[in-house]
């Protein structure tokens, strides 16, 4: 079998995750409408989202390794095509919801199984960096296509179409895994699943993910934020007394001393923290500065969009001549650049010309930076362990997106209090210097690197 057919499947899994997770936030405005959501309550159309993925993908990571890549990733597609069908169908707020953290929970069991599917059929060097790179661009072209996608559908068809436009594709990339994968081979010796780990671990997560994405809005000193405060510290420290005295712990201590892995959850969380909070305040400028309906604003990231896909093979290809350090420092310095520029060019009355310069060098900058993170997290991992590598790498994405846009909406409200001019685009140019700054910060975490072996 050519290997080319997986790793088209694998490509499409991640185009799946990106649609998915993209293509509702141009039509939250027609879901409000259509539902009678209250206006407090529809940001948890993403935020379900996001805090069942974040809380579940540890879970996740470990299920690909004890229970089967294959099995868990066709499971996981068919969660996807199954949600996204009955969200198509939802006639109240809580139903819609509902099916978000159903998807999300789909998305910590697809995220960890693609990446291990990867990690295992492709042999660690040149063959395993290709195929992250192809899976990266697959990713950005599923953040233009939702934007782009979502615009049209919810202009001819209405907001229900966003979700049934996903029941195909993951039905389809369903039953190509169970088809093309090899088949699961059981652990050369017994392996238990740690119960008391995974119930501790993943309510601490997504107690601590909710934190995140609700304490912003609501206010760090309500009663839901200090129960949950509390909750998430006692339970995490739980967890790990419970992750100490396990025999086969959730989360190996081999792989929490691995340099390589740590550096990269670290540079991770920067990266998501500050690159993947942009399209945030570059959609909230586009709409609120420029003045773009939902569709010109899909096409308006197309350029975005495909300069990331052009950075992942670009990123492919400086790994293979300078090494994964250096190219992921190289992309860290590219974007903190790249970042500026953009902050320069969000004026009350700039043009989308203006910030060509600035996308084109943050897109590259993303792009192998992307790239570069992931060849880090498997790199020197025992295939066994591929699927929690994986989903301990991924929670850390998870979280730093949360803290990140939280402090960057925080940062730009308080700005954009005191303008005298350009209310919006005062508030949103500090944001992005703040994330010019931040995605600063990550190079020197990733020029650590050159201290691991695995990862030079």
């Amino acid at each position: 079998m050519s290997a080319r057919l997986p790793l088209l499947v694998l490509a499409l899994a991640q185009l799946v995750i990106a649609l998915d997770y993209n293509i509702v936030y141009v039509a939250l405005p027609a879901m409000g409408t259509g539902l009678g959501f209250a206006e407090h309550d529809l940001q948890w159309v993403v935020s379900a989202y996001v805090v069942a993925t974040g809380g579940f993908l540890l879970l996740g990571g470990r299920a690909a390794d004890l229970l089967g890549r294959r099995r868990t990733f066709v499971v996981a597609a068919s969660v996807y095509a199954v949600s996204s069908l009955v969200g198509g169908f939802s006639v109240t707020p809580g139903a819609l919801i509902a099916v978000r953290a159903v998807q999300g929970i789909g998305g910590a069991l697809l995220f960890p199984a693609t990446l291990s599917l990867i990690n295992t059929i492709y042999a660690e060097g040149p063959d395993r960096n290709r195929a992250l790179a192809v899976w990266g661009a697959a990713g950005a072209c599923g953040l233009c296509s939702g934007s782009l996608l979502g615009g049209v559908l919810v202009q001819a068809f209405g907001w229900p179409s966003v979700f049934f436009a996903g029941v195909p594709l993951a039905a389809a990339v369903a039953w190509a895994g169970w088809t093309l994968f090899p088949a699961d081979v059981p652990p050369v010796a017994a392996r238990s699943f740690d119960l008391a780990g995974a119930l501790t671990g993943t309510a601490g997560i997504t107690l601590l993910v909710f934190l995140l994405v609700r304490a912003p809005r609501a206010g760090w000193s309500t009663p839901s934020a200090l129960v949950s405060a509390v909750l998430a510290v006692a339970l995490l420290t739980l967890f790990t007394v419970v992750e100490r005295r396990s025999r086969d712990p959730l989360v190996p201590g081999r792989l929490v001393g691995r340099g390589g892995l740590v550096t990269a959850i670290a540079v991770t969380a920067v990266y998501s923290a500050t690159f993947s909070s942009l399209p945030y305040f570059l959609t909230r400028y586009f709409q609120e500065v420029c003045g773009y309906g939902a569709l010109t604003t899909g096409v308006a990231f197309v350029v975005p969009a495909v300069v990331v896909a052009v950075g992942t093979q670009a990123g492919e290809r400086a790994v293979a001549a300078v090494g994964v350090h250096r190219t992921l420092t190289g992309g860290m310095a590219l974007g903190a650049t790249g970042a500026a520029a953009l902050g320069l060019a969000l004026t009350p009355h700039g043009s989308y010309l203006l910030l060509l310069p600035g996308i084109v060098l943050v897109g590259l900058g993303q792009g192998a930076a992307w790239t570069g993170i992931w060849i880090t997290a498997g790199a020197g991992v025992a295939p066994d362990d591929q699927g929690v590598a994986s989903g301990i790498t991924s929670t850390g994405l998870q979280i730093g997106g949360a803290v990140g846009l939280a402090v960057l909406v925080a940062l730009a409200g308080a700005t954009g209090r005191h303008p005298a001019d350009g209310t919006s685009a005062a508030g949103l140019r500090t944001a992005v210097f703040a994330i010019a700054a931040g995605i600063a910060c990550g190079v020197p975490l990733a020029h650590a690197l050159r201290r691991n072996p695995a990862a030079s």
